[in-house]
Order: structure tokens, then sequence, then C-alpha cells
């Protein structure tokens, strides 16, 4: 008779195979929500091509524009000296759509198959990101036209985000490091930086196909994620991941470093979990003004807000301001915009890592946007005197405007989550999730909205706005950074009252 496996080898084969399917989910997701960045940036990087001065152009045959017109070649309505409130009317039409649409978006969620949720979110976003373009091939001069397109791609891009956390929590456990976290927030920067070198190729050109490429490449991985994703382990014969918590668990204590109201143990992507497949085991809804009373809500959904307004504002406005103030080709403005992003990327992934080793989430965002304030005076003022100072400038801002905002976005249930007034009730974390993440998408609905109103009045008012912001943010988190201190305190104390018992024994 055939002997049976070793208990060493039967482990390391199911460990292999999980391992595999958990490595697959995580990188799909990373391009999934890649592609939901990647179209989102060409408008940042066509904004110069639809104003821009054309009297260094030569004028074409039969046209009929004046030959002191200077905005013969921009794209109508957009040629008039109110573009930049124009584009900002664009911008904040997608924006605001994107901020309304998250609220509701986890409900749907919750109540549909990821995999055709996603699916089609993706198919809906694709196909209006191309619609946006195809704008340019059927000649469209309507401003309600651009502006409709945008709104409905807001819409369709909430899908993304609560998708993507709910999967990825449904194959992880608790205890995933920042590390970890950093590097698959870096989707964000990711998208970002391929969607500004794709939107460069056609920008000069045909910039219609800015858009329409990357909203083919979106509805593809549409395709891609219907055929493959897989939402629970269980679906094929993996391990579900262990999560530890609940009712059963000791409350939190407040003044317990480990167990406090911010414990930065878990991550936003490990709270999803905890939403059971079994309607029976699922505690009740919290309701919305519940949710506020919780501490530390209003405050980080107020801090995610202005965090996400500063970020927001470069991700959309950076190309055109490298166009006016640098002087340089559209599609060179948008190739430099990148380094903003990589910047992101190293942020991200440095604040994650320094985290897990000081669990102090809250006083490396503080730190993080104490520096930035600083650094973009610096590069408003000096950034352009030279290539050099203009590329060490624009990935030191990336990472430290972008780095604090990846980790409030990935810790932030997680803070809230070990809250003793919640007690693991995953209902009552995805609503204050769609709280708080509904409030940053208003910031970042208010970023460019502020810099199209104020850039006609000089790019330098747009950046002290920013500062102002940034600076919003970090008072934000001033009692949070104070509680860490406090358990930091705590803990030494117990450290050295241990190291004294054990030095001086009774």
């Amino acid at each position: 008779m055939r002997s049976s496996l070793a208990p060493g080898v039967w482990f390391l084969r199911a460990f292999s195979r999980d391992s595999w399917f958990r490595g697959f989910i995580l990188l799909l997701t990373f391009f999934i929500y890649t592609c939901y960045h990647m179209s989102r940036k060409p408008i940042s990087v066509v904004k110069s091509r639809l104003h821009q001065n054309c009297s260094e152009l030569i004028h074409p045959i039969n046209d009929t524009h004046s030959l002191n017109d200077t905005t013969w070649c921009s794209w109508a309505p957009f040629d008039q000296n109110n573009y930049k409130e124009l584009l900002g009317a664009v911008d904040n039409a997608f924006l605001v759509a994107y901020a309304i649409g998250m609220f509701i978006s986890g409900i749907f969620g919750e109540r549909l198959p990821l995999r055709y949720y996603l699916s089609a979110g993706m198919l809906l976003s694709g196909l209006f990101t191309a619609l946006f373009g195809l704008g340019y091939f059927w000649n469209i001069h309507m401003l309600w036209y651009f502006v409709l397109i945008q709104i409905f791609n807001g819409l369709a891009q909430t899908t993304g985000w609560p998708s993507v956390v709910t999967c990825v929590g449904n194959w992880f456990g608790k205890g995933k490091r920042g590390l970890i976290m950093g590097v698959w927030n870096s989707h964000t920067s990711v998208g970002n930086i391929l969607g500004s070198l794709i939107a460069g190729v056609w920008v000069n050109g045909q910039w219609g196909l800015s858009f329409v490429v990357p909203g083919i490449i979106t509805a593809a991985m549409g395709v891609i994620t219907f055929l493959f994703l897989i939402e629970y382990p269980e679906d094929v014969d993996c391990t579900p991941p262990q999560h530890h918590g609940g009712p059963e668990e000791k409350e939190d204590n407040p003044e317990d470093p480990g167990n406090g109201p911010y414990s930065s143990r878990e991550s936003s992507l490990d709270t999803a979990t905890r939403c059971s497949k079994e309607p029976s085991t699922q505690p009740a809804a919290i309701s919305f003004l519940g949710a506020l009373r919780i501490p530390g809500v209003i405050e980080f959904s107020l801090c995610l807000l202005f965090a996400k307004l500063v970020s927001y504002t470069f991700l959309y406005w950076l190309p055109l301001y490298i166009f006016n103030v640098a002087h340089f080709g559209a599609k060179e403005a948008g190739d430099l915009s990148t380094l903003f992003d990589v910047g992101g990327i190293i942020g991200g992934i440095v604040a994650g890592l320094i985290s897990d080793y000081t669990n102090g989430r809250a006083t490396i965002c503080c730190i993080m946007l104490i520096l930035a304030a600083p650094m973009m005076f610096l590069y408003n003022h000096f950034g352009q005197n030279g290539i050099t100072s203009s590329i060490v400038m624009l990935i030191v801002c990336g990472a430290l405007v972008n780095g604090p905002y990846a980790l409030i976005t990935t810790a932030v249930s997680a803070d809230l989550g070990t809250h003793k007034s919640l007690k693991g009730n995953a209902k009552a974390l995805s609503t204050v999730t769609a709280i708080i993440d509904g409030t940053g998408s208003i910031g970042a609905a208010l970023g460019p909205l502020l810099a199209g109103l104020i850039s006609p009045t000089g790019w330098n008012n747009v950046f002290y706005m920013l500062i102002s912001a940034d600076i919003l943010a970090c008072l934000l988190l001033c009692r949070l950074v104070y509680k860490e201190i406090l358990a930091w305190k705590s803990s030494m104390s117990r450290n050295r009252g241990s190291s004294l018992a054990l030095t001086h024994p009774l």
C-alpha cells in the first residue's frame, strides 16, 4: 500500500500552493488598480495641448483665424482666457463624482460578486476614458461633453479601491507588514507614471489617442479580471487566512500602546477579512452618526482630506506647471512629472518600513508632512533653475507628499478597528472606511478646483495653498502623535522595569 505523505511534505506542498495563489492575487490586484490610475492621468498631460501659445507655429493653409490670434491651435472651448477655470471644471467633474460615488460604492460591492463588479467597473472606465479622447476625432468642442464624460468616468472608477481592498483582504490575514503594503500601494504611482508616458507619446499630435489607448488597456484588464480573479481562497481549495481577534479577546486598553485606539498592528486590507461569508455571524451595521462618534474618525477623515488635496493637485496640474514655468514641451513636461510619482513609490515604502519598526504611523506621517511644506516652497522657487535640481526636488517632494497619503490609506481602518467600541464589527469598519475615503476624495476634488481658480493669480499662490493644506493635515495628527509618544514612554518604562527585575531578582 502506498505510504502517506510525511506531515512536513504535505505542509510544504500546501504552503507552496497557497503562496502561489496569494502572490497571484496580489499581483493581479496591483495591475488592476494600476490601470485605474493610468486612465486618470492623461488629462493632466493633455492640458498643455488643449491650450497653448501658437504664436511660433505656422498657420495652416486656408486657416480662418486672425494672424494676431495666438490661440488658433488650441482646442475650443479651452482656447479662451478662462481656460484654467474650464480645465478645473473638467477635473472637478470627475473628482466630485468620484467623491460622491465612493460613499455608496462599498454598499454595492458588499452585495455583488467582486469579479463581476470590478470587471464591469473597469470596462465602463475604459469606455469613458476612450470617449473623452474620441472627442478629438469627432471634432467635439462643447464643454458639456467633456464634463459629462468625466462625471460618468468618476462614478465608474469608484468600483476600484473598495473591490481590490476587499479581495486582497479575503486572501491575507492579520500582521501584514507596512513594507509589503507600501510596495503594493505603489500601484497608484506606477499607474500615474504609465499614464503620463503613454499620453506623452501622442500629446503633440493626435492627442485623442492619449485617452483611447489607456482606455483600451483598462477595458482589456477588465476582461482579464473577469476571467482570472478569485474572490475567496476556498473557491480554489486554498487554506483561508488565520484571523485573530474578536469579541472573545480582551477589550482594548486605552493605556496599552499595543492595543490603543490607534494601534498600527493591522492594515486596512486585513480588516476587510473580518466580514464572514456566513450571514449568521455578521454583526449589525453601525449608523453613520455612530461611526462619526468613534474617536479619531473625524480627525483622520479631515487629515486625509488635506493630504489628498495636495497629492491630487500635483497629479492634475504638475505637467501644466512645468510646461508654463520651466518652458518644457508638452511631452517633456509630462515625462518629467513622472518623477513625482517615482518619489511617491519610494516614500510609501520607506514610510511603511519605518512605521513597522517604530509602531508610530501617525508620527511618521507628521514628520513627512512637516518636511514636505518647506520642500514644496523650495521646489517652487528653485526647482526650475536646472534639470538636476528639478529632478532631485521632484523625487523628494513626491516622497514627502505621497508617503503619508499612502500610509494613511492603508493604516487608517486598522487604527480605528482596534478601538474597544467596535469589537471587531466588520460592518462598522466598512462604514468608517467609507467616511474616511469619501472625505479624502472631497479633498481630491477641491485641490484641482482651487488650483484652477488660483493659478491665474500666479503659481506662487497655488503653492502657498498647498503648503497651507499640508500644515493643516499635520496639525490634525497632533493628538495621535501625542498618544503614540505616551505609548512609547509606557513601553520604555515597562522594559526598564523588566530589565531591573531580571538583574535584581528577589
